[in-house]
This record gives C-alpha cells, structure tokens and sequence, in this order.
C-alpha cells in the first residue's frame, strides 16, 4: 500500500469510528481531530498546517447549528470533506487552451522529478481529448534524453523534436515550436533539462527558453517523494520563472504524497495534474472535491465513468446476447477481459466505488490481477477450436495449453472449470427472467 492510501485509510478508518459512536458529543469530535492530526502528520503534511486545518474543523463541528435533514455524524464527515478540499485548493485549475492556435506548454523541474515521462504523459492527454499534440526535447545535458523522450512518445505516435548533437537549448526550443507551428499541431510540450534550485546558469537559461519561446503555460514538475521540500522547490522556481501550474508526479508509490500536495498548496500555484501510475496513461487533472472523496473512501465515481469511456467500453450487440443466453465462449471471455484491463489495474477501478476503495485488501486486488493475466496467457495458447469449444480441452491438451501459457495444468483447468460455471450461472439468470436484466438493449426473448 502507498503511502498516500495509508493516509486514506487512516482518515477513512478515522470517519468510520465517529459514524459508529452512538452519541456524537465534545470528547468524540476531540478524538476524531486527534485521529485527523496523526494521519496527516504521519503523512508529511506541515505541523502548523495540520493545526491550522483540523482547528477549523473542531471549531466548525462544534459551534455549528446542525443542517435540517441530517444527523451529526453525517454533518461532521460533510465538515472533513469541506475542509480538506478547500485545504488543496477547492475548484479544479484548468489550462486554457486555444485549439485555434498552438499551445506551448514549457516543462520545468529538478533533474529525477519524472520531468520526461511527465512530458510525455501531458501531451497524450491532449492527444487522447482530441488535440493534435507533439513534444521537443530541450535537454541537452542528460545523456540519452532524447532517445527516452522519442521512444517513450513513438509508442503512443506523438512527433518529438530534437537534435542530440546541439548544445543550445535555447535554439532547439525555438526550432522545434516554430517547426510544429508550421504545421498546425495545436499542443507542443516542452522538456527542458532537470535544473536544481540554486544552480544560477541553469536558471538564467530557463528564464531565457521562456523569453524565447513565449510558453502559454509553464508547468513544474514536483516528485511527490520531496514531501514538505516541495514548498521550496516551488517558491524558487515560480521566482526565477512565471510558473502557471504545478504537476505532482510519482504519487503511485511510496510517496508521502500529502507533504507534496500540501505544502505546494500552501504557495498559492495551482496543482493542475497528478500522475498516477508508470503507464503513459496514468495521468489525471488535479479536482480537489474527486481527490478528497477517493481519499477519505467516497469513491470517484464520475473518475470512473470517464475511465470507461475513455477505454471504449463498448460492448457489442452479438456479445451480450452471448453471454446473456449462456452461449458465449472463451474467446468471448478473453475480449471482455482485454476491455476491462483497459481500465487500469482491478484495485484502482475499485477505489473509484464509493465505500469500496479501503474494504478490498490490497492483496485481493493484485491477486485479481494477476489471476487475470494469466487467464490471458492461457487463452492466448489456445487454437480457435479449444476457445470456440473447451470440451475437447483433453489431458494432452491442457498439457500443451499450460507449457505455452507459462502456466500449470491446474491453473488451466480451473480457467475452464470457472468458464462452464459463468456459463450455467448466466442460463439460470436468463430463465428466471432476473428484473435487471430488462435494462440492456438485446434482451434475449
């Protein structure tokens, strides 16, 4: 578990023990706070700022006239929810973007801040939302920058700029942006090299890049694993450049990612993105309200509808009356396995389930996934006969099946032995005429 979902467990677990106290009195919003303050401290989150914040939080839980219509409980969770949402910065900040025009966005950050990948990340999300998007790669200090830059970008067919062999930023920048102005894209991320705080010369070439190019917005790149550092970071930057927004990467693993959040908060520059995971997709627009519901175990479930939509969860006519008629086959199975993985990782779809995101073990979760890519592999190994018919999955051939998968003969046989169970399962609903049943277009007759 990361260090950011210990922080939401802990406040989830902390919410569900005052929703279990019977008698919502002084003592029992007092501990509540403590709870809050341990959490968040725990969390790297700034002393005084935890103060400042769960003070709020008493004096509003207790001096406030109770709503009509709601218990107390349910008032002191709306108090936490309001609170710390308006602690991250309340409304969501958004680029303003031209589609007219080429947007130039300019990346700047430490050097290891996940600058590059972030880069990349960027300008998919615009190229996924429609926007024509490409990068340049201003880094000529790192050695094999540009090939990570133009690897990471060709997997996901995103144009970079660059030339390895010059040694002026500054000139590739403008090159690059006045090459993909010349051809109408409309966004263009600019990697510039990782720079440290006090290093002057690098500095004075960021402030001239920017001068140069013009940037609509410029973007800093802070590492969620900084903690309360990331205040400074910020401050030194935002003096030594006009910075727009601030991208909080890394907040996937062991990052004490409060710290980060809060204490770039506490500079007044708006987060904008957080990245989310390794994948190129793992990327999402900072919504304090959505962030602190999925924290404190609300679920995110307008995240999830747009994670649906954006994987293309389409599920054709032919495959649902299959599999509401108990007729599907494997094949079938392996597609709606490929659709839902298109979604992310099976604890991360989860945790965007109001209530469900701190009820599912971590484990359950990881072993969910890994059983289903194995069922991948093992589908994968199969003829067309075997899928289209798992009857004739012989001895002999499961053998096969299992030395082409990687895999046992008994995790092969339970694959085969779950598909006939979903088979019956599914005849049994479709003959009992389930009520729900009536909601899907294609009901079998």
């Amino acid at each position: 578990m990361s260090e950011l979902e210990k922080l939401g467990s802990s406040l989830f677990n902390a919410l569900q023990r005052l929703v279990r106290t019977p008698i919502v009195d002084e003592a029992a919003v007092k501990e509540l706070v403590r709870d809050i303050q341990r959490s968040l401290l725990q969390a790297d989150v700034n002393v005084q700022l935890v103060l400042d914040l769960t003070k709020r939080m008493e004096d509003r839980a207790l001096k406030e006239s109770l709503p009509p219509g709601i218990s107390r409980h349910q008032h002191i969770v709306k108090i936490v929810y309001d609170e710390l949402t308006k602690f991250l910065g309340e409304k969501p900040a958004k680029i303003d973007l031209k589609p007219e025009k080429t947007n130039v966005l300019m990346l700047v950050g430490i050097q290891g801040s996940g600058k590059t990948t972030s880069a990349v990340k960027l300008a998919r999300f615009f190229q996924r939302r429609g926007f024509k998007s490409a990068l340049v790669c201003a880094d000529t200090y790192r050695p094999g920058a540009y090939a990570q830059l133009n690897q990471t970008a060709n997997r996901v067919n995103i144009s970079v700029y660059g030339k390895p062999e010059e040694n002026d930023p500054v000139k590739i920048a403008l090159e690059g942006v006045k090459k993909f102005e010349g051809e109408s894209y409309q966004i263009v991320v600019v990697d510039t090299a990782g720079r440290h705080k006090d290093e002057k010369s690098l500095m004075d070439e960021m402030r001239e890049i920017a001068g140069k190019i013009k940037p609509d917005e410029t973007i800093l790149i802070i590492d969620s694993t900084i903690g309360q550092r990331a205040a400074v970071q910020a401050k030194a930057f935002h003096e030594a450049t006009d910075i727009g927004s601030i991208f909080v990467a890394k907040l996937d693993g062991s990052a004490r990612g409060g710290g980060a959040l809060s204490a770039v908060a506490a500079t007044m520059v708006p987060i904008k993105f957080i990245g989310t995971g390794e994948k190129i997709d793992d990327i999402e627009p900072f919504e304090p309200a959505r962030f602190v519901g999925r924290l404190l175990g609300m679920g995110d479930l307008q995240g999830l509808v747009q994670k649906v939509r954006e994987a293309g969860l389409k599920v054709p006519e032919r495959r649902m009356r299959a599999f509401f008629s108990g007729r599907f086959t494997l094949a079938d199975m392996y597609e709606e396995i490929e659709t839902v993985q298109r979604m992310g990782p099976f604890g991360s779809i989860l945790g965007k389930i109001p209530g469900l995101g701190y009820k599912i073990p971590k484990e359950f979760a990881d072993l969910a996934d890994e059983k289903t890519r194995r069922w991948r592999y093992i589908i994968q190994s199969m003829t067309d006969e075997e899928k289209n018919d798992p009857k004739i999955l012989n001895p002999s051939r499961i053998r096969r099946v299992a030395w082409g998968s990687g895999t046992s003969e008994r995790e092969v046989k339970e694959l085969v032995n779950q598909f006939f169970t979903m088979r019956k399962m599914m005849k049994m609903i479709r003959r009992k005429r389930i009520p729900f049943l009536q909601k899907f277009p294609g009901q079998i007759k």
